[in-house]
This record gives structure tokens, sequence and C-alpha cells, in this order.
């Protein structure tokens, strides 16, 4: 059974990285207490009035207690007050609360909030993403401790074909490590050779699957993509252009415009836009009208302003199903 300090505090700008260890930290609550056990306090709803009320609040469950406030990073120094005395005043035995602050420009989680976690006795993590430059000698270390040695060319390609996202890196690094099994010496062909093809690529998988209707493939490779440390904002960038090249194919046919006319126009090659007018074929206008205004649904629950009910994974999966459908 593990041992919960009273407080954690997780930040930084790797927010893949952050977003594991959150994931993780809930499961192992929930093994501990329950679901019941476990209160998330995310988006809109993470302010610190709403914490400290809930640190504060009495409960009937047994066993430990615990609150998960993700989004600390838009607190204000100000307003940590509140929190650090009910952090104060609860039982270390009963209660646990986790920090969560996904750090970028000027958000940070605040330095009283470090403070407050430091004096409950809590331990504070910083998730840092690697500067570019310093990814191949990160890379070499990560290798090493998958029990693989791979080389600086090695590193370079990896990084080269499958970009410089960590979370994507570590995925594609622990691939190599499986196929090739430990004590395997790698360099940039067995890399080359190995690595799964780009998120780029796999990014049109998921917009085409949208505009095919194929709602399996669109979700699994949404899950994927996500699993592999893509940001929803880039995701939807993608979906959302391919999906507006859609509806003026599926206007252009209902207005009785010959395929031939409207493949000219399309800036892809001819094989490929040839799939594309076909996909659109096998549905009507309003469903990708329907597609997009679903699209844009998702990018405002993203952005905190569906009122924070659903989880980002959540509300992008289920987005894609209905947009598929």
């Amino acid at each position: 059974m593990p041992a919960f300090k009273p407080a954690y505090l997780i930040h930084g700008d790797d927010h893949g990285r952050i977003a594991e260890r959150r994931a993780r930290l809930r499961a192992m609550a929930e093994a501990e207490s329950g679901a019941g056990g476990v209160e998330v306090l995310e988006g809109d709803a993470c302010t610190p009035d709403a914490v400290a009320a809930a640190l504060s609040a009495m409960t009937f469950c047994f066993g430990r207690r615990f609150v998960i406030a993700d989004g600390v990073e838009r607190w204000k120094e100000a307003d940590v007050e509140p929190v650090a005395e009910a952090l104060a005043g609860a039982d270390s035995e009963l209660l646990t609360v986790a920090f969560f602050g996904r750090e970028e420009g000027r958000f940070k989680a605040p330095e009283a909030l470090h403070k407050a976690v430091k004096k409950a006795g809590g331990p504070i993590a910083e998730e840092s993403a690697v500067k570019p430059r310093e990814l191949p000698k990160w890379l070499v270390a990560r290798a090493a401790e998958l029990g693989i040695v791979l080389d600086t060319q090695g590193a370079r390609a990896l990084v080269a074909q499958v970009g410089d996202r960590q979370q994507r890196l570590l995925r594609e690094l622990e691939k190599l490590a499986l196929e090739h099994g430990e004590g395997a010496r790698l360099g940039a062909e067995e890399v080359q050779a190995s690595s799964s093809s780009s998120a780029e690529r796999r990014l049109w998988t998921l917009a085409d699957a949208l505009v095919a209707g194929d709602e399996r493939t669109a979700t699994r490779t949404l899950l994927d993509l996500r699993t592999q440390g893509e940001r929803l904002p880039g995701l939807l960038f993608g979906m959302v252009r391919r999906l507006r090249d859609a509806l003026a194919i599926a206007e252009a046919l209902a207005a009785g415009e010959p395929p031939a006319q409207i493949r000219k126009r399309l800036r892809m090659p001819s094989f490929a836009a040839d799939r594309l007018i076909a996909d659109v074929t096998k549905r009507d206008v309003e469903a990708f009208r329907r597609a997009l205004e679903l699209m844009a649904d998702l990018e405002l629950e993203s952005r905190g302003g569906g009122g924070g009910v659903l989880s980002e994974d959540t509300a992008a999966v289920r987005a894609v199903i209905a947009a598929a459908r």
C-alpha cells in the first residue's frame, strides 16, 4: 500500500508528463479509497475558494480522502492564503491534496503555493520541457535507463523523424527498446527503419477518417496522437481545415459542379483529391456543417468555456465520434 503525503505540487511546461503523473496519482487514489473518495477540481472549477472549501469539508467516507486541483497556474499570489490556511488545518492522516500547474508563458504556479506545500511536508516536482538543442543528450540518457545504447546520431535521427515533443519521443524510444531488446546498440539507420511515421501524417489520417465517417479509425487515431503528447489545439486545426475543405466540396457537388472541375481547385495530388471527393460523396452537406459545429464546441470546451464538466480527452473523443457519425 503506497504511503501518501498530505500535499503534492506538480508543475512545469511539460504538459504531457504532468498529465501522466495526474492520471497515475488518480488511479492510485481510487485504488486506495474508491472513486467516491477522490474529488477533482479542474478548469474553471479549480478556484482557490473551491479548493479551500474542499479541503475543509466534512466527509463521511472511510479512509483517506483525495483532492486533485488541476489549474493552479492561473492563481495569483494573493489567492493562495485561504488554501494555505485550509491545508495547515487539514488532518494529514485523512486527506491528500495534489496541485497541478500546467505552466506556459506568464502562467506559473504561485510561489505562495510552493511555500504552503513545503510547510505541509509535501514534495514539489517540476516537469520541464527539454530545450531542443539538449534533446539528443536527453534521449541518450533515457535510452540507457531503458537498457539500450542510443548513439548521438541515432538520437538526432529520432528527433528528425518524430519531432521535439518529449512524450512522443519517449514513447518511440520505449518501442525501440521493446523491438530490439535489452543491450541493443542503435544508430541512425536502426532508428529510421523502426520509428513510426510522423504525427503530421497521423493527423491527416484522423482528419480523413472524420470526413469519411470512419468513427473507429478516427477515435483510435485521436487517442494514439494524444498518447504521443499531441496537444488538442494542433489537432483541432488539422481536423477543422480538412472538414472545411470537405464542406466546400459537398456544397459544390450539391450545386451540380462536376468532380473533375472541383479536383482542379484542390491543392493536393490527384489521387488524394479523388479519394477526398469520394469520401465526401458518402455524406451530405449538413453532416459536414454539423461536424464543424462540434469542432467549434470542442475548441470552446478546451479553452474552459464549456463549464469544465468533461476532461479534455473525454470531450475530444465525444466530439470526434459525433462528427464521424
